[in-house]
């Protein structure tokens, strides 16, 4: 699969990371299961926000690989709330990784959506504040 150089969104990251090598499957790539466990973290961040509160993940509504990502990529994970309901908020994440120090490309490697719920203390379902 050819990489598609692509430009970083004009924005502040969530999360931005770099795999380490016990981070690789046998294939020298990272783990697909480090990087879902890296977007649901960042998609919570902007649910947190908006839930001014803890939320839990209930749902992984897409995930779609593009690019392998490798041992010393900077990999930068942008997510936004794209859809709220009474108790539940929508967060999109998209990912990419900056390669090569030496000859820098950018390339888009993940997108997902997941979406998440308000939560109480106890784990109980809560809606979500109005917003102003």
């Amino acid at each position: 699969m050819p990489e598609i150089p692509a430009e970083l969104p004009n924005k502040q990251p969530a999360l931005r990371v770099m795999p380490m090598p016990s981070d690789v499957n046998q294939n020298g790539d990272v783990f697909g299961g480090w990087i879902m466990a890296q977007v649901d973290v960042a998609g919570a961040i902007p649910a947190m926000r908006r839930a001014r509160g803890k939320v839990a993940t209930v749902s992984v509504n897409s995930f779609l690989f593009k690019q392998p990502v490798s041992v010393g990529d900077v990999v930068s994970f942008f997510a936004e709330v794209v859809e709220t309901g009474r108790t539940s908020i929508k967060v999109n994440v998209e990912v990419y990784a900056e390669r090569h120090p030496a000859n820098p490309l950018t390339v888009k490697v993940t997108e997902a959506t997941l979406t998440y719920v308000a939560i109480d203390q106890h784990g109980n379902k809560r809606e979500l504040p109005v917003v102003e």
